[in-house]
């Protein structure tokens, strides 16, 4: 067992006996080669089912890192451009003087539309045609690109919908053919997980107070009370089997091996050119997020950073983090990528920052 193996599996097992955490996966990759992959606890707290490394969790917004390298993969063989209007293969979504709104826009989150109806039901996300028809019939919040700001849910429909109408497929399709498929991980990378594979996946619970948020918070406008992150909004199997392209279901080696084939070939897949990753890695963006009041570091549809880190400490990674605490990211410089999934939900990151400080300083 490597170093890194059995320092990681070490902190696995600790979070889980000190209750912590209740099941997870960790996997890494170093230059293409997975170097690292570890579980520990139970998948279903409730039968006591393992983890292993072939379960799936859903992990809520980590799942835009697999929508936003779907978008690059078809810029690297020309379906779409970053500055080309969504207006332009999307007419409707040109409502309320969002017209000059582009691809790179709504990879940035910058396209104005954060906001969802207070009364949203998890029924309405799972309808795809009645989410891109609110959307593109959303006032914008500010005057698309010139700010950012979460796009929490409405991130997935705008790409997502971009993705269908330059392929014709749904994303959850495109992304399978375009992505989790070349890569060999189909049944451990989704954007909406086929109903007759449900059973596989691990079963969510919340810390307590996790599903908590008080009147007037924030996240309430973009993520409102009926279709709030929580284990019970988590676990629906209607949910899980929809796409929801602003979330998304893997396992902690399927999203590293991803990530790793954005960095470079991975058993002789690479989804993108060398040229493109800067497109990933560098920063568009450096401002305040208009809906939370944050600094936002972004990339072309990631977060610049390690989780946890000061973006300017770690600037060479990029990745995206999901409410309740899994990660998964890649750095340019050192050709790693990593990946945390978890079933315990926590407000805070405590444990994807313990591990990428694991995996930063063994590698």
């Amino acid at each position: 067992m490597n170093v890194l193996q059995r320092r990681l599996q070490d902190a696995a097992d600790e979070l889980v006996r000190s209750g912590a955490e209740r099941g997870l996966q960790i996997a890494v990759y170093r230059h293409g080669e997975q170097v690292a992959d570890v579980v520990a606890g139970a998948a279903d707290p409730r039968t006591g089912r393992p983890v292993t490394p072939g379960t799936p969790f859903h992990v809520f917004s980590a799942g835009k890192g697999l929508t936003a390298a779907l978008v690059h993969v078809l810029a690297e063989r020309g379906a779409l451009g970053y500055g080309t209007p969504i207006a332009e293969v999307w007419p409707e979504f040109a409502a309320h003087g969002k017209g000059a709104a582009t691809v790179r826009d709504a990879l940035t989150h910058a396209t104005g539309v954060p906001g969802l109806p207070a009364d949203v039901t998890p029924e309405d996300l799972c309808d795809w045609d009645r989410m891109c028809a609110l959307v593109a019939g959303a006032r914008p919040w500010w005057e698309p690109g010139t700010g950012t700001g979460y796009h929490s849910y409405t991130f997935g429909y705008v790409v997502g919908e971009v993705v269908r109408r330059v392929t014709g497929v749904p994303v959850s399709t495109a992304f399978a053919q375009e992505v989790a498929g070349p890569l060999k991980v189909a049944g451990e990378l989704f954007l909406g997980v086929p109903p007759a594979e449900l059973g596989r996946l691990a079963r969510l619970e919340d810390v307590p107070g996790y599903a908590e948020a008080p009147d007037g918070s924030p996240s309430l406008a973009v993520a409102p009370r009926g279709v709030r992150p929580t284990a019970a909004f988590g676990n629906r199997p209607d949910v899980l089997s929809a796409a929801i392209p602003a979330a998304g279901q893997f396992t902690a080696r399927a999203a590293a091996r991803m990530y790793a084939a954005l960095l470079g070939p991975v058993d002789g897949v690479r989804l993108i050119s060398a040229e493109r990753l800067g497109e990933l890695s560098t920063p568009v963006v450096d401002d305040v997020d208009r809906v939370f009041g944050n600094r936002a570091v972004l990339s072309n549809g990631y977060a610049v950073g390690r989780l946890g880190t000061d973006p300017g400490d770690t600037p060479t990674v990029f990745g995206w983090a999901g409410s309740g605490g899994s990660y998964a990211c890649a750095d340019t410089a050192t050709g790693v990528a990593f990946a945390l999934a978890k079933n315990r939900l926590a407000a805070d990151f405590a444990t994807a920052r313990a591990i990428g400080d694991i995996v930063a300083e063994t590698t």
